[in-house]
């Protein structure tokens, strides 16, 4: 069986021999996926949802609920894992066998403070946004501002020519 060190391009490549002639005999591009779908045996989605701990398989730490204090949150599992590190430094000097249930404690704090940061992702997005817009609008209005400048200065200088042109001609007339 023989092989060739570069094979021949897909058959589909026929569909674009007129392209430069005529860029609008190509096919139309696939539709955008919408809903689920399977990518190396892993099944995606479209939709852009925090799945929760709970369907991840993970213990969730602070109160379920929509109404969370993010702050109060946060703060109290950085100091449960501060405190969850110096003790994993601790059972590292005294006994070192029994590492292994602290580190699980401290990957289970991690995965809940990275959660909660997550969930406020969505809320950064639009302060980000907010933020981008309002740059804007104060540049317009800078812009603008600039421009209405601009063009009185530039009223004025024609006003002066004007006097002076009227000047001269006057002059130029009494001679």
């Amino acid at each position: 069986m023989a092989t060739a060190t570069y094979p021949p391009p897909p058959p589909y490549y026929k569909l674009y021999k007129d392209y430069l002639q005529d860029p609008k005999s190509a096919p139309e591009p696939p539709p955008p996926i919408e809903g689920t779908y399977i990518c190396y045996g892993a099944n995606y989605t479209t939709d852009d949802v925090l799945p929760s701990l709970e369907e991840q398989g993970v213990r969730q730490l602070y109160p379920k609920g929509p109404n969370i204090d993010f702050k109060k949150e946060l703060r109290s599992l950085n100091r449960e894992l501060q405190l969850h590190i110096l003790e994993l430094a601790d059972i590292l000097v005294e006994r070192p066998s029994q590492y292994a249930r602290r580190v699980e404690e401290i990957s289970l704090i991690f995965k809940n403070l990275h959660h909660l940061l997550n969930s406020l992702r969505p809320h950064q997005a639009r302060a980000t946004l907010i933020h981008i817009l309002e740059l804007q609008i104060k540049r317009r209005k800078q812009a603008v501002e600039d421009i209405k400048r601009r063009r009185e200065e530039a009223q004025a200088l024609l006003k002066e020519s004007l006097e002076s042109l009227e000047d001269n001609s006057a002059a130029l007339m009494l001679k």
